[in-house]
Formats: C-alpha cells, sequence, structure tokens
C-alpha cells in the first residue's frame, strides 16, 4: 500500500498540497480535516486514525511524541519531519515523492523519516 500523507499545520502550503496532489500523492491537511491550533498529540493521533504518515517542520517535538509512542508500545503511521525554511517548496514536493515511491505505508509504519535524506 502507498503512503497517504497528512501535512500538519506547521508544513501546510497549498503550493506543495497542489505539487504533491499533480504527481498523485493522495495527501490531506489539518486545515482539510479541521484540525487546526491542536497539538501535537491530536495531530499524530488523528493521522494515526486515518492511517497517513504525518509530514511536519517540528522535528523535536514529533520525534519526541515518537519516542513516547515507542516507550508506550503505541503504534503509528510514520512520521516525517524537516527543518522548517530549509527546503523550497519543489524540493520538499521531490524528496516526499522519492520517498513515498520507495517505501510503502507498512514499511513507515511506526518510523521517522528526516527529509534531508530522500534528496
Amino acid at each position: 500500500m502507498t503512503i497517504h500523507l497528512y501535512v500538519d499545520e506547521d508544513a501546510m502550503d497549498h503550493d506543495l498540497v497542489r505539487a504533491l496532489r499533480a504527481r498523485g500523492v493522495n495527501v490531506t491537511t489539518a486545515l482539510e480535516e479541521a484540525m487546526i491550533e491542536r497539538s501535537d498529540q491530536d495531530h499524530l493521533d488523528h493521522a494515526t486514525v486515518l492511517g497517513r504518515a504525518l509530514y511536519s517542520f517540528n522535528v523535536a517535538d514529533f520525534y519526541r511524541l515518537h519516542e513516547s509512542y515507542r516507550s508506550r508500545g503505541k503504534s503509528h503511521s510514520g512520521i516525517i519531519v524537516a527543518r522548517q525554511q530549509h527546503y523550497s517548496v519543489g524540493q520538499q514536493m521531490r524528496r516526499l515523492v522519492n520517498l513515498i515511491s520507495t517505501k510503502s505505508a507498512e514499511e513507515m509504519r511506526n518510523q521517522v523519516e528526516f527529509l534531508n535524506a530522500w534528496g
């Protein structure tokens, strides 16, 4: 199964979402899911319920959440993080498409991927 994305409000960019959709990526956003101004935990829980890997610029907080989930035996659908204002929309899109075309949703489960590894 292909990775589907949930883009939190930190990483949400309409141009990025449009570019991903134009390339066949199944993506939804915090805005579309009525999740604006919710906690990081809420975003990760919601993405997990939807069966989507979460994409965010909030590297430290989501890595801590990942570790917390692991220590409690809790599962998530994957987390993809990138440094904010480090990549153009085109670079983000290409790296996300590369990751999605390489890994399956099953391989992404309970994993954290750093966008810089997919360039």
